[in-house]
């Protein structure tokens, strides 16, 4: 018999926060002399980014090392990094449906972020649609692995088959299942919304 689903786990960015406009970053770049991809890479995919993910670093120590990177000065980094999110949309509409679905689940927050998210989330007034919010520079834990999404059920008290988590990779998707949970891979609000609703019964 398959276990009714009573906790709902969702990714951040990509999920919940999404590049809708790519033509800030992209102006970026050409300002910065660079390609888009090369800067997306240095600001996600660097070493210090890895490093700030885990919690070895603070948010702002990796992105004076972007600033280093980019032979820029350190009182450049806020607008920078203004510049780089410009394009970013907090989905609200998504947000509003994650808040209603206390009457027929629990609701948590799974994401790879730097030790800056939550303060972010509570200035956004976005917290309050989850019980649990699990950061990666938190904890110490990263998508893929089993550990972080083990904590967070733990933190939720459910089993792995009374929960489903959203996320926009496909490795963070199939690292969920790998630890017997429901997972749904978002690639648009409608398809993933439509068949997270068909799994909750709503």
């Amino acid at each position: 018999m398959v276990k009714k689903i009573r906790a709902a786990f969702f990714d951040f960015g990509g999920v919940i926060d999404r590049t809708e406009y790519q033509a800030p970053r992209q102006h970026l770049a050409e300002r910065l002399g660079m390609e888009y991809d090369d800067l997306v890479r240095l600001v996600f995919e660097s070493e210090t980014s890895r490093t700030a993910s885990v919690g070895g670093i603070s948010a702002d120590e990796h992105w004076a090392a972007v600033m280093h990177r980019l032979k820029r000065s350190a009182s450049e980094a806020k607008t920078i990094r203004d510049e780089f999110f410009a394009g970013d949309v907090v989905d609200r509409v998504l947000v509003d449906f994650i808040r209603s679905l206390r009457p027929h689940c629990k609701t948590g927050l799974i994401s790879n972020a730097w030790g800056d998210l939550r303060e972010w989330l509570v200035s956004e007034k976005i917290d309050d649609a989850f019980d649990r919010i699990v950061i990666s520079a938190e904890v110490g834990k990263v998508k893929p692995k089993a550990e972080i999404y083990l904590l967070a059920l733990e933190q939720l008290e459910v089993s792995p088959s009374e929960a489903v988590f959203v996320d926009d990779f496909i490795e963070n998707v199939e690292g969920a299942r790998a630890v017997g949970m429901s997972a749904i891979h978002f690639q648009d609000p409608e398809s993933a919304l439509d068949e997270l609703k068909h799994l909750l019964k709503i």
